[in-house]
């Protein structure tokens, strides 16, 4: 992934082009002229309050999005980013204030199940990746979820506050280069389906956790974990099987 990764870079620090076009390009997603008026209404949107917000919401931005489902809402603040890779299934909240960006050229963006919840202030970034969230899936308040390749999370898995899975990493073998001008690379992060993450949980690019495992409250899991396990600490340890 690190070619697709560093294209994406450079394309959007092109001093060649405008920023107009680097608008267009980092969060409508087009360059037509109709999809930016578009945009523009969405995001006035993103700031009416009360219950008229959350009604004009609900009518106006399934209209722009790739697909959504029946009973969505969308709370106060809610900002997309290429709206045109987002689906979204039914009966699904995503709180105020919340970044949905699923920016990417080649990328498929961010897929959202069914019967999900998506806690105030958090945010769902691509990098030219893609973030599938299954069905039943709640996240807490203040949460980051990054993709530069694949991040899943399975059916039902609980996110406590502040968790954070990092599906990206960079090249640091080099030391007399910069981290950032070094090859960014990613393997993703994949949950499995009731996994519980305690609050402020970290998950590092390439870990896979198995299915009905609980990981405790500030770990930081840099390998992966089977099913049906404790872990806990930093880095995260198995202490039990369930």
């Amino acid at each position: 992934m690190e070619k697709k990764i560093t294209r994406i870079r450079k394309e959007f620090s092109d001093k060649k082009r405008s920023a107009p076009q680097k608008y267009r390009d980092l969060f409508v997603g087009s360059r037509g002229f109709a999809p930016l008026i578009k945009y523009e209404f969405m995001q006035f949107l993103s700031c009416v309050p009360g219950a008229a917000g959350l009604y004009l919401r609900s009518k106006i931005y399934p209209l722009l999005l790739k697909e959504c489902g029946r009973n969505v809402s969308f709370g106060k603040g809610v900002v997309f980013r290429h709206p045109g890779k987002v689906a979204i299934g039914d009966n699904t909240i995503i709180d105020d204030m919340c970044l949905i960006d699923a920016k990417g050229w080649d990328n498929r963006g961010i897929m959202i199940g069914d019967n999900v919840f998506i806690g105030r202030n958090t945010i769902l970034s691509c990098k030219n990746g893609n973030i599938f969230i299954e069905d039943g899936v709640n996240i807490g308040f203040n949460c980051e979820i990054f993709s530069s390749s694949e991040v899943r999370l399975g059916e039902n898995a609980l996110l406590a506050a502040y968790c954070y899975l990092i599906g990206g990493s960079h090249e640091f073998s080099d030391s007399s280069v910069p981290f950032v001008a070094q090859k960014e690379l990613s393997s993703g992060v994949r949950l499995g389906r009731n996994v519980w993450l305690g609050a402020g949980v970290k998950v590092l690019d390439g870990v896979k956790i198995g299915s009905d495992s609980i990981v405790g409250a500030g770990a930081v899991v840099a390998k992966n974990l089977p099913d049906r396990v404790v872990a806990v600490g930093l880095p995260a340890k198995v202490i039990k099987e369930r």
